[in-house]
């Protein structure tokens, strides 16, 4: 049970979840805690406004490095399964390629590169690593907080033995407040265009770093036409399961707006840096589109599928992903696909 494992819980267990010796401390001196969903607010609690960035840089010396598949191999490490997606579907020329860009990486930031590897293949793996290099040292520090905090409540789930659930990655605070609480650390000012140096020894331009965009977005091409699929209303839902009342079919909707002369849609959610994992369903009102694209209100004739509708699922280590989700339309088939 839960409560007896956390009054058993020492400094060295929590250690292993996240290897701040200052964040190990001061969990133990909050424990025990009755609920997971405690332990995991207590550890952002911690994470973000108690451990320097010394302390961030302890915990990610304690992973050894993606693809590194000797370092893995201790008894001790949880970052055998943690990676094992990644090692799974990794060959030899993917390894040296993981161990060459490791290599860039700590060159250029000073620290190792840090993902939440769960459930990641070994190109996924890569194509982040190669992606992340062109950022800035101080937005990539955040970004490997972000990761070691995940990485942190996934392993919080598995000491007390409870499954990884949804409300382990939600409720994160913004990113933009999160990089003022580390600029706080490091002693710079929050202000865009004011240069400043890291405790890393970098040149930094401290920025505030929000996102511009809502994190699931659509368009529609009409490929019968060869034009964007303008006019076309959109919704977006999100599945909430059984009710208690014991109702089923239970998607609560989130937003809708209709596709503009780009074929683009309008925002469906608020812009946001992350999401909440679960499965979602876009819904397309393709029937009026065809109707009033054919210039008769009568044109059943002219398509077969009245409503389109799009469910796909984003995962909890998905949750800062970017979710682009098109759809080909022709009045009888449509294709759609995970877009950039």
């Amino acid at each position: 049970m839960f409560v007896t494992m956390a009054n058993s819980v020492a400094e060295k267990d929590f250690l292993i979840c996240c290897g701040s010796s200052k964040f190990a401390g001061e969990m133990v001196k909050l424990a025990p805690f009755l609920t997971l969903s405690q332990a995991i607010e207590a550890s952002r609690n911690i994470w973000w406004n108690k451990v320097d960035v010394p302390g961030w840089l302890e915990a990610f010396a304690s992973h050894p490095r993606i693809g590194d598949t000797e370092s893995i191999k201790k008894p001790d490490s949880w970052s055998k399964s943690e990676q094992s997606a990644a090692i799974e579907t990794a060959n030899d020329s993917i390894l040296q390629e993981l161990a060459d860009w490791n290599q860039r990486y700590e060159e250029k930031f000073g620290f190792r590169f840090l993902i939440c590897a769960s459930g990641k293949s070994s190109m996924e793996i890569l194509k982040s690593l190669q992606a992340r290099f062109s950022s800035r040292p101080i937005e990539e520090l955040q970004v490997a907080a972000e990761e070691q905090q995940k990485i942190t409540e996934i392993r919080l789930g598995k000491m007390f033995g409870e499954a990884y659930v949804d409300y382990c990655l939600a409720g994160l605070a913004p990113v933009s407040q999160r990089l003022n609480q580390f600029l706080g650390h490091l002693g710079a000012a929050a202000t865009v265009n004011e240069s400043s140096t890291s405790a890393l020894g970098h040149s930094i331009v401290p920025t505030q770093v929000s996102s511009t965009r809502p994190p699931i977005t659509t368009h529609v091409l009409d490929v019968s036409r060869g034009r964007p699929g303008e006019g076309i209303s959109v919704l977006l839902e999100l599945w909430k399961g059984t009710s208690k009342a014991g109702n089923s079919n239970e998607w609560t909707m989130i937003g809708s707006s209709v596709t503009d002369s780009d074929g683009r849609c309008g925002p469906l959610m608020a812009p946001s840096n992350s999401v909440a994992p679960g499965r979602y369903k876009l819904t397309f009102d393709t029937g009026k589109y065809f109707q009033t694209s054919s210039g008769s209100e009568d044109s059943a004739s002219q398509y077969f599928y009245p409503y389109v509708s799009v469910v796909f699922e984003i995962k909890p280590y998905q949750v800062s992903q970017h979710f682009h989700v098109p759809v080909l339309l022709s009045p009888f088939s449509y294709t759609t696909y995970r877009g950039s």
